[in-house]
């Protein structure tokens, strides 16, 4: 359905959207998009990075004999 939109009815869209809801309005809420999508990169990044870390720690032993040689 979406397929044959093509270039004129994309900007008749803008041109509605634009008439609609101003252009003030249209500013501030990409601007909430962009601080939107900058705190889920940051998430991401932070999620990885701790990924990373538990994966970088040394592997601890569960096997009795090296309960033995702490002890």
């Amino acid at each position: 359905m979406l397929n044959n939109i093509g270039l004129p009815g994309l900007l008749l869209i803008a041109v509605v959207v634009l008439v609609l809801f101003g252009r003030g309005k249209i500013s501030s809420l990409m601007g909430e998009v962009g601080k939107g999508i900058t705190a889920f990169k940051k998430g991401v990044d932070d999620g990885s990075k701790e990924l990373e870390n538990e994966m970088a720690e040394e592997p601890k032993a569960v096997t009795p004999e090296a309960e033995k040689d702490k002890v």
